[in-house]
């Protein structure tokens, strides 16, 4: 096969940096399955590991990236053929397996999940592993038994990727979402994405938090971590949920167990890593129609490769409002 395009992750003497180069299909990591790649996207995660600040790359060097999607190519397993409409995500993509960021990927087939029927690739990168992410964190949550009449769902980190398709698919299912953020000059964008409250992060007090605060939440979706995380699960209702799925602020958790063994509060970790198959390919199935996300979809920015690396340093600054599309493929096509 000709040569191709990738955006790839270097270690020299401990010093992490990235760049294009070309490469051969051959010069990829193993894999049964061959994709063209037409779409990626920019996750927070990406954005920590392509200068190596989050210490997220196991392998040097690898194609970075952590989502595509795209159309099989080739493959030697006969779940898959050429043509069939796919999207890979998680496991050890863009981490210590050649990842998105690359005209072609070369993945285990058991990595592989079929897109929906209804969903472009365009429309699977607009939601990536940070809308794949928010979409787990709640159906755990309704797993647990949240309902929309059992109180209103906070959602911090309304802003970023997994903050807005949340609030969006909470929205769309009839919670009252109250959307947590320190951007308060984005309440409009987070009102039309269905938040009915928004609440400024600064005027929460987490100087010192005491074991149990006034029960406020039914559940919240937390993508910060440290200290909010805390004032969360003190201020969550009796057998309330709360999702956590990132560290935006601080990995570090301190809490007491009062949350837990008197009220029946319950931490859910949203792990889209090792998340099974078909759970996997549920929640992509409800996201390509019960939970598609329009308002989200609809204000995406779009890329091209060739701009990819200068995007991550604003993720990494916490500037970045909804998700970033990366378009890989040179032909124009969105299916």
């Amino acid at each position: 096969m000709h040569k191709f395009k990738a955006y790839r992750t270097f270690e020299d003497n401990k010093v992490v940096t990235s760049r294009f180069v070309e490469m051969g299909l051959d010069e990829l990591d193993p894999g049964e399955v061959v994709v063209k790649t037409k779409y990626s996207t920019i996750n927070y995660k990406d954005a920590l590991s392509y200068n190596g600040a989050g210490r997220i790359m196991r392998k040097y060097p690898t194609n970075g990236g952590i989502d595509m999607a795209g159309t099989v190519e080739s493959s030697g397993d006969a779940r898959w053929k050429r043509g069939d409409k796919v999207i890979v995500h998680a496991y050890d993509m863009g981490v210590a397996h050649d990842g998105g960021y690359s005209e072609y990927v070369r993945v285990p087939a058991d990595w592989v999940v079929r897109r929906p029927e209804s969903m472009t690739a365009f429309d699977a990168m607009t939601l990536g592993t940070a809308g794949f992410t928010a979409a787990l964190a709640i159906m755990l949550m309704e797993h647990n038994g949240l309902e929309p009449g059992h109180g209103p769902v906070a959602v911090t980190g309304a802003t970023g990727g997994v903050g807005s398709v949340a609030i969006e698919i909470l929205a769309k299912t009839g919670y009252h979402v109250v959307a947590i953020t320190g951007k308060e000059e984005e309440t409009a964008y987070l009102k039309g994405l269905g938040a009915k409250e928004v609440l400024a992060r600064q005027s929460i007090d987490v100087a010192k938090i005491r074991p149990l605060e006034k029960a406020t939440w039914a559940g919240a979706v937390d993508n910060l971590g440290g200290s909010i995380l805390s004032w969360l699960l003190a201020t969550t209702r009796v057998g309330g949920a709360v999702g956590a799925v990132g560290l935006a602020a601080d990995m570090a958790l301190n809490t007491t167990v009062a949350p837990f063994i008197l009220r029946g509060v319950a931490l859910l970790g949203a792990d889209s890593v090792n998340c099974p198959m078909a759970t996997r390919q549920k929640i992509w199935n409800k996201l390509a129609v019960d939970w598609r996300p329009d308002a989200v979809h609809d204000q995406v920015r779009t890329i091209d490769f060739d701009e990819l690396p200068t995007h991550f340093d604003a993720y990494i600054k916490g500037l970045v409002r909804g998700r970033t599309v990366v378009k890989i493929a040179s032909d124009p096509v969105g299916l």
